[in-house]
């Protein structure tokens, strides 16, 4: 199948689980990494706007090359060191995946003036994994206050990738747990709005669970070649 017919399948498939939980409003992010600027083309013909970056680089070039795309908005979506911290805040519309008050410094103080706030989603680490990024449950309210009191930032709410479950209902311990932090959160912070969760393996338990954004990759764009990274 062409990027384009996965693109309307799987926005088929978001209409429908979102009916089936009586949800709205779950926003499809195309997750581009490693995918040629083609492939990206092609899912814009077919009406995507969102897009998800995993390299800082290779994101930035792609923005670069869109550029005269207003109606584009790029998420960055990977581990950020703290040493790029800048490319990301002068070129990316979104990071969803602030795990510590540095970074969170580093990007407001790096946002240029002419451009809007930097949307921010905090990243948790749902399943305490140590094999991955974010901060412990315990920690949100903490850093969430630190981030809403910067100007060139805006907290919009959380991501997590949870542990992966092969049977839907021990993958929803962990959304339900994410949802509920962000129902927490969403009660102190009017601002908030978004809860990224949800892959192509857990998409319905994520949207019956409160997703508001799942990140779809492989599903859109084929398998990745990992070596052409930069």
């Amino acid at each position: 199948m062409s990027i384009s017919e996965n693109l309307s399948r799987i926005q088929q498939q978001i209409e429908q689980i979102s009916a089936e939980y009586q949800r709205e409003n779950v926003r499809l992010l195309a997750v581009s990494k490693t995918k040629p600027v083609q492939a990206i083309e092609e899912a814009i013909r077919a009406g995507q706007c969102a897009f998800g970056e995993n390299y800082v680089q290779e994101g930035v070039e792609k923005i670069a090359y869109f550029s005269g795309n207003k109606l584009l908005e790029w998420h960055f979506i990977g581990p950020l060191q703290s040493n790029k911290s800048r490319l990301v805040a002068e070129h990316f519309d979104w990071i969803q995946t602030v795990d510590r008050f540095k970074i969170a410094e580093r990007l407001n103080d790096q946002r240029p003036e002419h451009l809007p706030p930097l949307n921010v989603l905090i990243q948790i680490n749902i399943s305490d994994e140590s094999s991955k990024s974010g901060i412990q449950p315990e920690e949100m309210f903490s850093l969430a206050e630190k981030i809403s009191q910067f100007p060139r930032l805006k907290l919009r709410g959380l991501m997590a990738i949870p542990k992966p479950e092969s049977e839907p209902e021990q993958q929803k311990i962990a959304l339900r747990k994410m949802k509920d932090l962000f129902n927490r959160l969403q009660q102190r912070f009017e601002s908030v709005d978004t809860l990224s969760m949800g892959m192509s393996d857990d998409m319905a338990s994520a949207i019956d669970c409160g997703s508001t954004m799942v990140r779809i990759g492989t599903a859109i764009f084929g398998e990745r070649n990992y070596s052409q990274k930069v």
